[in-house]
């Protein structure tokens, strides 16, 4: 199993993965340029989704238990500056808000989140865990909209593919298909399993080899690097590109699923 990252590797990752985004950002030849993974928002509309919605979580997880819902920045900071310079200022001081406050809330802070019927805890840590995998795939997509995306870090991608699993998938919603269990398998060794019920649909890392653990062969196994994973699961690329083994449906019901429905 893949140990879950600690606080201070994922403040440490957050703020690389902005500088990366800030690089590109400041890098583009046009920042009225469309961004193909993210349909309708130029890479002007993603800064300004990456800076607003830091400052608007740091603002969050500071209020910790007391908030009832995800906290607004007032508009005199939640506009993002055209100037270049003043952008790259913008999001850089948007990011340390949000470390500053995950910092000083610690990981087991009681926090506000949008996930409470999943696996997740709804705490700071989780935030955090959560805000890592937000800011490396907006990454990716800033990079694509600039030319050739860089594959997620080795260490953000294996923490994503159980976060994602555990935050976005993970709940007590019915699960309208025929029951299913799917694990998902990355090239680096780790392994997860997810199961899909009328329960819902409840996820778990694999101690060992996928699918050898005693607990009956899975509907369908899927791999790909972490990286792939972790973009399939958001939607940045096709079903296509794991390597399969069993039945492909439970995957394509996973593309068309709403939890919420």
């Amino acid at each position: 199993m893949h140990p879950t990252l600690e606080l201070p590797d994922l403040l440490r990752l957050i703020d690389e993965r902005v500088t990366a985004f800030r690089a590109v950002i400041a890098s583009a030849p046009d920042l009225d340029a469309p961004v193909p993974s993210c349909p309708g928002w130029t890479l002007a509309d993603l800064a300004q989704h990456i800076g607003a919605g830091r400052r608007s979580w740091a603002a969050t997880v500071a209020l910790g238990a007391a908030a009832t819902g995800r906290v607004l920045p007032g508009p005199e900071e939640a506009n993002a500056p055209r100037d270049r310079a003043a952008l790259d200022a913008w999001l850089a001081a948007s990011t340390q808000q949000l470390l500053d406050a995950l910092r000083e809330a610690g990981p087991d802070r009681p926090c506000w989140t949008w996930w409470a019927r999943s696996q997740s805890p709804q705490t700071s840590g989780a935030v955090a865990r959560h805000q890592l995998q937000e800011v490396a795939v907006h990454t990716w997509d800033a990079q694509a909209a600039v030319g050739e995306p860089v594959p997620l870090p080795r260490e953000v991608a294996l923490d994503g593919v159980e976060e994602f699993l555990s935050t976005c998938v993970a709940t007590t919603s019915r699960w309208p298909y025929e029951p299913a269990t799917v694990v998902y398998r990355a090239t680096e060794g780790p392994a997860w399993r997810l199961g899909l019920s009328a329960e819902g649909a409840r996820a778990e890392p694999l101690a060992g080899a996928a699918g050898a653990d005693g607990a009956g062969v899975p509907t369908v196994t899927g791999s790909a690097t972490a990286s792939d994973l972790v973009l399939l699961m958001y939607g940045r690329l096709p079903v296509d590109v794991l390597d399969l083994d069993g039945d492909r449906q439970p995957l394509d019901g996973l593309v068309e699923w709403d939890p919420e429905d």
